[in-house]
C-alpha cells in the first residue's frame, strides 16, 4: 500500500499542469544565446522505485540526474570551442573540444567528446526518447573519448571518422589507438524522413576496460552495427544493432557482447509523445541474456520544462521478471 501511496504521488506531481511564461525563455535566449558564445544549462530531478523487493532500478530514491552547464561557440576565421561541464557528483568536464569549420558541411573537431560509437548515445540526455539509453551504449563503450574526429554531410549522405586514445577521459594512452567511422544516408520525403547508417570501430589499447559491463579488453577489440531512424507527423522509430568482440585475460577466451533496441512512439499532440523500446542485451560466454521492456510518456510542458515517465520490465532469461517505474523533472535551456 505504501509503495501505491508514492507513486500515485509521483505521477501526480509529473502529470500537473506546468505553466510558465514564455516570453522568459525568449529573454534569456536574447542575453545568453549567439553564434559567437552561447550558454546552456540542464538540470534533472529523477525519481527510480521498484515494484519488486530488489535493487532493480535503483530500488526506491530521489537522485539528481544531469546537472550541466556548458559553453560553446564559432569565433573569427571559423575556429569553434565546447566546454561542458557536470555537477552531480563533483565538478568534473564532460567535453573539451576546439576545431574548425571550413564550412557548413564539413569540420574537424579535437578534445574530449562523444566518439560517434551508437545513435542512442549521440542525442544530449535532456532530449533523449527515455531517461535511460539501451543498455548496450554502457556495456560496449565510454561515453567520452579524447582524440580528433571530421564529420560532415554532402547532399544526403554524413560522414564521421575518429581515432582516439580509446580510454574514456584517462589522459594516457599506452600507444594504440581506437578507430572509428559511421556512414548514415537520409532518404527524406514531403513528410516523413528515413535514414540508415553504419558504425565500426577497432580499439587497440591494451587492457581497456569495457564499458560498464565490468570486463577487460587485451586489446584490438572491434565493434560494428548498423541502424535505422524514422520520423513522420505522427510517428517516429528507432533500431540500433550493435555487437563488440575482443579477448580477456583469461586464457583462449573471447568475449562477444550483442546489443540492439527497437523503439517505436506516437506524437499524441505537439508537446506530447509516447512510446515503448524493446532492448536485448546478451553477454556469450558469460552466459547472460535479457529482454528489457520501457513504456514512456515524454511532455514539453514550456520551451524550458519538461517532464519523463517510464515503466520497465527486465526479462532475464534465468531468474524472476523485474517491474519498475521512473521519473524525470528537467529543465533544460
Amino acid at each position: 500500500m505504501k509503495k501505491i501511496v508514492i507513486t500515485g504521488l509521483f505521477l501526480l506531481i509529473f502529470t500537473t499542469g506546468l505553466r510558465a511564461q514564455e516570453p522568459a525563455a525568449d529573454r534569456m535566449r536574447d542575453h545568453l544565446k549567439s553564434e559567437e558564445f552561447s550558454v546552456g544549462m540542464l538540470l534533472q530531478s529523477i525519481g527510480n522505485f521498484s515494484f519488486t523487493d530488489d535493487d532493480f532500478n535503483g530500488g526506491n530514491l530521489f537522485d539528481i540526474g544531469a546537472t550541466r552547464l556548458s559553453f560553446q561557440g564559432t569565433v573569427d576565421n571559423n575556429f569553434i570551442y565546447k566546454m561542458q561541464i557536470d555537477f552531480r557528483r563533483s565538478v568534473s568536464i564532460m567535453d573539451a573540444q576546439v576545431g574548425y569549420a571550413f564550412s557548413d558541411n564539413f569540420r574537424i573537431i579535437t578534445g574530449a567528446f562523444k566518439p560517434f560509437l551508437s545513435i542512442d548515445l549521440d542525442p544530449n540526455p535532456g532530449i533523449t526518447d527515455f531517461i535511460n539509453r539501451a543498455r548496450h551504449v554502457g556495456a560496449m563503450m565510454n561515453s567520452r573519448e579524447i582524440g580528433i574526429t571530421a564529420l560532415g554531410e554532402s547532399g544526403n549522405l554524413n560522414y564521421r571518422v575518429g581515432m582516439y586514445n580509446g580510454n574514456g577521459l584517462n589522459r594516457t594512452n599506452d600507444g594504440g589507438f581506437l578507430y572509428t567511422a559511421r556512414l548514415g544516408y537520409l532518404f527524406p520525403s514531403d513528410n516523413s524522413d528515413f535514414e540508415i547508417g553504419l558504425n565500426t570501430a577497432v580499439n587497440q589499447t591494451e587492457m581497456e576496460r569495457v564499458g560498464n559491463s565490468g570486463l577487460i579488453s587485451t586489446g584490438d577489440r572491434i565493434l560494428y552495427g548498423f541502424f535505422t531512424q524514422y520520423d513522420s507527423e505522427s510517428l517516429f522509430g528507432t533500431f540500433e544493432f550493435l555487437q563488440t568482440q575482443f579477448d580477456t585475460p583469461q586464457p583462449n577466451t573471447e568475449e562477444t557482447i550483442t546489443g540492439f533496441f527497437a523503439t517505436l512512439g506516437t506524437h499524441l499532440s505537439d508537446k506530447t509523445d509516447l512510446l515503448a523500446r524493446w532492448d536485448h542485451l546478451e553477454y556469450d560466454e558469460l552466459d547472460r541474456k535479457s529482454e528489457l521492456l520501457t513504456f514512456g510518456l515524454n511532455h514539453q510542458a514550456t520551451q524550458l520544462v519538461s517532464f519523463q515517465v517510464n515503466l520497465l520490465t527486465l526479462i532475464p532469461e534465468a531468474g524472476d521478471t523485474q517491474v519498475g517505474l521512473s521519473g524525470n523533472f528537467q529543465f533544460q535551456f
